[in-house]
């Protein structure tokens, strides 16, 4: 059977009349699927948290926020819930991913937690089966592992992590293997094994921003996740490359395709803008060399900016639906159609914490509003 996400957080896909003009991101015709198999489907939503550490608060907070956001997440019918891999970022707590995954497993009940992801070449295989075995054990049927071999980081962090960034990138695709050989059952004279981990069959996801990913994930017969939410450049050819290059796998029997959406909702169109300079400040100061925690919203951020800046938030930020719960079901409704994806993964770095849940509780009752006209 081929893989699908379960849970009750899906917006139905219909054929696609869109330009493009809502989200920002590129118009990909050739991403569409037939029409007839679209009436019948309906996308999960998932959320990737990167557990923001908002300026005048700290790292524990963030945390104590993660867990409460998903739990609200599994009442609103979320499919999973991810957390990121980032070292030296004063404005993200989820560095130690494997442990944030376990701590919020241990306060929800039923929602899917996994890593989106893991930098693997900031590990040793074995290390991270072990982990993730562990989590498996702890909370069977509900753990995932999704992998990337970006550093997730900068130079010096990079050099900290020991990571030899000309030479490890190049034996990803080994490392990759040798770490879902840990997740299979034990064979006669294997001299390695995974404790926990070996037989557990942890499911696994290649990420990817290129066609690298796409390509290594199709080869594997892997589900891909695309990071359209901030590098979306390569997301109609890597999606059109993993499709068309895909070999079924023991994990999964067609091609699955995930897309990273930034969504921030709010009563007003005008509030969830005011809400959405605060990533539009992360990131010019993530790429000015001047990482921080997320800033507070303010209002005509966007105009202060030079053209070289506000074509850089343009571009990478392309891929975001932001207003009302009127505009946010249309825009994320007609994302969804035009690029035909399996699932999207929503994130919302949002300086308060409870605009935060309101946004995730609109594109919940969004959804909910869009499957209603299905039935």
């Amino acid at each position: 059977m081929a893989w699908r996400g379960e849970g009750s957080g899906f917006i139905p896909v219909m054929q696609a009349e869109g330009n493009g003009k809502r989200t920002g991101c590129k118009a990909v015709p050739s991403l569409r699927v037939d029409n007839a198999y679209m009436l019948r489907t309906m996308i999960p939503l998932s959320i990737l948290d990167l557990a923001p550490v908002p300026e005048g608060s700290d790292a524990g907070a963030a945390l104590r926020n993660s867990v409460d956001l998903a739990r609200h997440a599994e009442q609103w019918g979320y499919n999973r819930y991810w957390f990121a891999e980032h070292h030296n970022m004063p404005g993200v707590a989820s560095a130690a991913t494997a442990v944030v995954i376990g701590h919020v497993a241990a306060a929800t009940n039923t929602l899917k937690l996994g890593a989106g992801g893991i930098m693997l070449p900031n590990h040793a295989p074995l290390v991270v089966a072990e982990q993730f075995g562990t989590l498996a054990s702890l909370f069977p049927g509900r753990i995932e592992l999704g992998l990337g071999r970006a550093p997730g980081t900068d130079m010096p962090a990079a050099r900290a992590l020991r990571r030899n960034l000309a030479t490890e990138a190049d034996g990803f695709p080994r490392d990759v293997v040798e770490l879902m050989g840990y997740f299979k059952p034990v064979q006669p004279g294997q001299p390695v094994q995974a404790v926990p981990g070996a037989g557990l069959e942890v499911p696994v996801w290649i990420l990817g921003s290129s066609l690298f990913g796409a390509q290594l994930a199709a080869m594997l017969g892997l589900p891909y996740s695309f990071a359209s939410h901030f590098a979306p450049a390569a997301m109609e050819q890597a999606v059109e490359v993993y499709r068309s290059r895909f070999e079924p796998s023991e994990q999964l029997d067609r091609p699955y395709v995930m897309l990273g959406l930034n969504v921030f909702a709010a009563e007003t169109d005008e509030e969830a803008r005011l809400l959405f300079t605060s990533v539009q400040q992360s990131f010019v100061n993530l790429r000015t060399g001047r990482p921080g925690k997320l800033p507070p919203p303010k209002a005509g951020y966007y105009e202060t900016l030079e053209p070289m800046a506000k074509a850089m938030v343009d571009q990478a930020l392309s891929c975001s639906v932001i207003g009302s719960p009127e505009t946010v079901k249309a825009g994320v409704k007609e994302f969804a159609e035009r690029t035909g994806a399996d699932e999207l993964i929503v994130t919302a770095n949002i300086y308060d914490h409870k605009a935060r849940l309101r946004s995730f509780e609109i594109l919940s009752e969004a959804a909910r509003e869009l499957n209603a006209t299905l039935s």
